[in-house]
C-alpha cells in the first residue's frame, strides 16, 4: 500500500511534537502493513469526513484518509479528536 498526504495534513503534522511525530510515523508504517490492526481502531466517519476513514495514532490523536484506489490512500488531516470533530 502507498499513501500521499495533502498539504494541510502536512502543515498539522509539522506542528506535533517530535514524539507525536514519531507515533505517527510508527502507526503509518503499521498502517502500510495491516491498515486494519485492531490498534489502529480504523474505521469510516461520519458527517463532514463522510468519505474518509480515521485511525488512531495515539488515544486522542487521529488521522483522516481517503481511499484513492484499492492500494492508495491520501491522508488529510491529522490532530487531535476535538480538533478535528469540532
Amino acid at each position: 500500500m502507498h499513501y500521499s498526504t495533502s498539504k494541510k495534513f502536512a502543515k498539522q503534522f509539522s506542528r506535533l511534537s517530535r514524539v507525536l511525530q514519531t507515533k505517527a510515523l510508527i502507526r503509518f508504517e503499521l498502517f502500510i502493513n495491516d491498515p486494519y490492526a485492531s490498534i489502529l481502531n480504523n474505521h469510516l466517519l461520519k458527517g463532514e469526513w463522510r468519505e474518509c476513514r480515521s485511525i488512531n495514532i495515539t488515544a486522542d490523536i487521529r488521522a483522516i484518509y481517503q481511499i484513492l484506489e484499492e492500494d492508495i490512500t491520501h491522508f488529510v488531516a491529522i490532530g487531535s479528536h476535538s480538533e478535528l470533530y469540532e
